[in-house]
């Protein structure tokens, strides 16, 4: 059933950035800035830990999931190391992810060559 739950959650964010790709003048790269927006939002006034316990991956593993893993962060380092934590916190929480992401993106690069737009 968790399958079934993240598939249901990770498929309906899906949708509603396809929905906002197709039926509105706004770029990808807008849409994806705001479901980091809405991920730290969300998760800083607690609501999105709701999601993420009923999604599992389907809600952690998409963009929201990375604003949300920021505001998580945060709010533990705060909590921890005072105002210091607003600074940290964010970092420390996702630094996992940024850095799989950056070496993905290193090995990608030595695989495949650029080529050009024509």
């Amino acid at each position: 059933m968790d399958y079934v739950k993240a598939f249901l959650v990770g498929g309906a964010l899906c949708l509603i950035g396809q929905i906002l790709i197709d039926k509105t003048k706004l770029t990808p790269a807008r849409i994806l800035v705001s479901y980091v927006v809405a991920g730290v939002v969300l998760g800083g006034m607690g609501i999105y830990r709701y999601l993420a316990d009923f999604g599992g991956a389907g809600a952690t593993v998409p963009l929201t999931g990375f604003g949300y893993n920021l505001a998580k962060g945060v709010k533990e380092a705060v909590d921890k190391d005072g105002f210091l934590g607003i600074f940290t916190g964010g970092l420390k929480a996702s630094a996992g992810g940024i850095t799989a992401a950056i070496l993905a993106g290193l090995l990608c690069s030595l695989i495949f060559k650029a080529k050009d737009k024509s």
